[in-house]
């Protein structure tokens, strides 16, 4: 009897064993006291008036390093000293030329820092502090698309009806990161960017002389047309069949990973 239940006992399977996979294994502790000591160090530098920006910037870019492993605590303080940068005032190295290295390097990492850093870009899409600084809301408009950030979409549609047609193509180009997002969301970026190109097309086709009507179709064509590839995998570069096409499959299926 017992040699039997022994039997059936050893052709049991063994259950199998799980070896966690290594990043699973690291704990992101928290509320580091190097990072506290990083985030000081960043304040001090900032204070400085720009005499230190230089050497904030490679606290920024350490904390940027630091970031992936940083528990909740940490990823919010480090985003919130970065949204700090930009309350610190820069006089202009020469008229018309801003100093602007600080914020900068602040927005390339927030880019990198989602979905932390999403409620801090925005607002500084022109924010009126910085908004003459074309440059700058150009980069912050980049980093904005760079989070993928569905919460993003508002700002970046509304983009498109900008006054000036540097700030309505990096919305458009911005919304090229969004090439592997849900078809739900690239068609209706898709949408408004067609429209966006139709309209300012017909304004170009009727109006030759009017050279504002040419120099922004000229800023503004490109990045559209890229964005419209790269969101619908489809390559065209004629407006007319860019409509026929959206026409043609605004209701079918689109691939699940576009660009």
């Amino acid at each position: 009897m017992l040699s039997a239940l022994l039997l059936a006992l050893a052709l049991v399977p063994a259950p199998a064993i799980t070896v966690p996979r290594q990043d699973e294994e690291a704990v992101k502790v928290d509320e580091r006291p190097e990072i506290k000591a990083k985030l000081t160090e960043l304040a001090e530098h900032v204070k400085a008036k720009g005499e230190k920006d230089p050497e904030a910037t490679g606290v920024i870019d350490g904390l940027l390093q630091e970031f992936p492993n940083c528990g909740p605590k940490d990823r919010a303080a480090i985003v919130k000293a970065l949204a700090d940068c930009f309350d610190a005032k820069r006089k202009d190295k020469e008229e018309g030329v801003p100093d602007d290295g600080l914020y900068k390097a602040a927005t390339a990492a927030l880019g990198e820092m989602a979905p932390e850093s999403v409620k801090v870009l925005i607002p500084l899409i022109g924010d009126k502090t910085h908004r003459k600084n074309q440059s700058l809301q150009v980069a912050l408009t980049l980093a904005l698309g760079k989070t993928k950030s569905p919460e993003a979409t508002k700002t970046l549609l509304g983009l498109l009806k900008h006054k000036d047609p540097p700030m309505q193509a990096a919305g458009a180009e911005a919304m090229a990161f969004f090439a592997d997002g849900p078809e739900d969301l690239r068609k209706e970026m898709f949408e408004e960017l067609l429209k966006t190109m139709m309209d300012q097309y017909t304004k170009k086709e009727t109006s030759p002389t009017d050279q504002e009507a040419q120099d922004r179709w000229n800023t503004i064509s490109g990045p559209i047309i890229e964005t419209l590839q790269k969101l619908s995998g489809h390559g065209e570069s004629n407006p007319d069949q860019w409509l026929k096409w959206w026409n043609d499959n605004k209701k079918k299926p689109w691939s699940e990973k576009a660009g």
